[in-house]
């Protein structure tokens, strides 16, 4: 059967030379005999892996030096309770934007550790656009400012990194991470689950400034310690081995096809391309204000919501798959993450088009 196209928000498409290369590497890693799977984490074989996985994704994303790595498990929803524990540093407040279902999910988990002033939510609009930076209420005895930089689910997007008035700005981005250069220094903190734009599910990255460890609240437990996986080359316990030698191929093939800068061109022209088909329609619509747009998660409703199965029906047999939107918002959503190529969207396109002639 031929490959489809994979339209899902994650666990998303990979890169189709990372899936080669991994089943040619499946049953002999480099001539160790071993699938990376089978290896010690402590053996030679996987540490080169996990150090040269961390080496690109320094190099892809301009990381400082002052900054750690941290490969970790539990996804981004673990983290939103890891935050709170290792940056209040005995502080009794935080900043939340509410922008979403997962900026909603970390506030909920932050009030179980600390007092959370939300700064700004946009539920009034049912979460169609990000709030503009004036719009920002920020405290004055906030730990930190944490923001989602893009919600999967409503497809609503930042444009711009919001100022936090020498806080430390703490983002969710795992939905845009890898997809366009960002300045990695105007963050404290930047978490991602795997699951979208750098690999498999299983793994997670966090990316923090070194002056943000080493003050965990009492009772923290150790696995949340950023400090101890710090200090450990997250290693205090087996990692997701094979979940980190994924991601590895991923730097690789970013690296290898002109890095961020040029996924960010390719990533820009795919959304440009699906909003354009919306837009030039009566048939379709995307409730999000055009500034919020996300380049990665496009939602979009049918004129007629009795249409939709037929929709989803019909795409799937021509090879577009899981374009269902989340149950919470309905419609259609494609996610066009960085391994989605443009002849995907294209297809896609193609096929709206189609069903709108013959449907509209």
């Amino acid at each position: 059967m031929a490959r489809v196209y994979n339209f899902s928000a994650g666990p998303a498409m990979l890169p189709e030379p990372v899936l080669a290369q991994a089943r040619d590497e499946m049953l002999d890693w480099h001539g160790s005999g071993m699938c990376v799977a089978e290896m010690s984490h402590r053996g030679k074989e996987f540490m080169s892996i996990a150090a040269q996985a961390e080496a690109d994704l320094r190099e892809l994303m301009s990381i400082p030096d002052n900054y750690k790595v941290l490969f970790l498990q539990g996804g981004a929803s673990s983290q939103f309770t890891a935050i709170p524990m290792n940056l209040l540093q005995g502080a009794e407040s935080a900043d939340y934007i509410s922008t979403g279902s997962w900026s909603k999910k970390a506030i909920a988990e932050a009030r179980r550790y600390c007092a959370v002033h939300v700064a700004a939510t946009t539920e009034d609009t049912k979460f169609t656009r990000a709030p503009a930076q004036g719009e920002l209420d920020l405290s004055a005895d906030a730990a930190y400012v944490h923001y989602t930089s893009n919600e999967t689910i409503q497809g609503v997007e930042f444009s711009y990194i919001p100022e936090t008035n020498g806080k430390p700005l703490v983002a969710d981005m795992s939905s845009t991470i890898l997809s366009r250069p960002i300045d990695v220094s105007r963050y404290g903190l930047i978490y991602a689950g795997a699951q979208k734009n750098i690999g498999p599910a299983g793994l997670t990255i966090v990316i923090l400034r070194d002056d943000l460890m080493g003050q965990p609240m009492n009772g923290t437990p150790t696995m949340f310690d950023y400090k101890v996986q710090a200090d450990n080359d997250s290693m205090y316990n087996t990692p997701p081995t094979y979940a980190w030698y994924l991601a590895g191929l991923v730097f690789q093939w970013l690296k290898g096809n002109g890095g961020l800068a040029a996924m960010a061109e390719i990533n820009a022209r795919k959304a440009k391309r699906l909003y354009d088909c919306i837009d030039a329609s009566s048939f379709y619509q995307n409730p999000v204000d055009p500034v919020s747009r996300s380049w990665m998660n496009v939602p979009f409703t049918l004129a007629n919501a009795d249409l939709d199965e037929t929709f989803l029906k019909e795409a799937k047999a021509v090879g577009l798959t899981t374009l269902k939107g989340h149950r919470s918002v309905g419609g259609m959503r494609a996610s066009i993450y960085n391994a989605m190529p443009e002849s995907g969207v294209e297809a896609l396109v193609s096929f709206m088009q189609e069903f709108e002639r013959k449907n509209g």
